[in-house]
């Protein structure tokens, strides 16, 4: 399988150099992704809603990688501020119920001040009928 890049559309990726996610055999690497809405290039002011909008642009890049949330073996949370993790524990259970990640959380400076959180996952793509194997 030959590794396929997966893009956003967010000018970050180009002007910075990087994808949102990376497709490498039955692996997608998906980039430290935070709560911007891509198509208006904003980002809400408080951390559950900027929690909410980073879990879509992640379910975006898995779905383009054929991927979905159930197939993420690995989380990273980033946030400035670490007592704003247990306000997005709620959102997160709601994306990754099912699939339960092996995570961790850091308390890590972000780009900008604007941003409050950012998350980055690893999935495998799971077999499905008819693959090879």
């Amino acid at each position: 399988m030959t590794r396929r890049l997966i893009s956003s559309g967010s000018r970050f990726e180009a002007e910075i150099g990087y994808s949102r996610a990376v497709v490498d055999g039955d692996y997608v690497f998906v980039s430290g992704t935070t709560g911007y809405d891509y198509a208006t290039m904003t980002i809400a002011d408080d951390v559950v809603a900027q929690c909410e909008q980073t879990f879509r642009n992640i379910d975006a890049a898995l779905k383009q990688a054929g991927a979905t949330m159930d197939d993420v073996v690995r989380a990273t949370f980033i946030l400035p501020d670490r007592d704003d993790w247990e306000a997005c524990w709620p959102i997160t259970r709601k994306w990754f119920g099912q699939a339960r990640p092996a995570a961790t959380m850091m308390q890590a400076g972000l780009q900008t001040d604007a941003m409050k959180i950012e998350i980055q996952v690893t999935a495998r793509l799971s077999r499905r009928p008819g693959d090879i194997v």
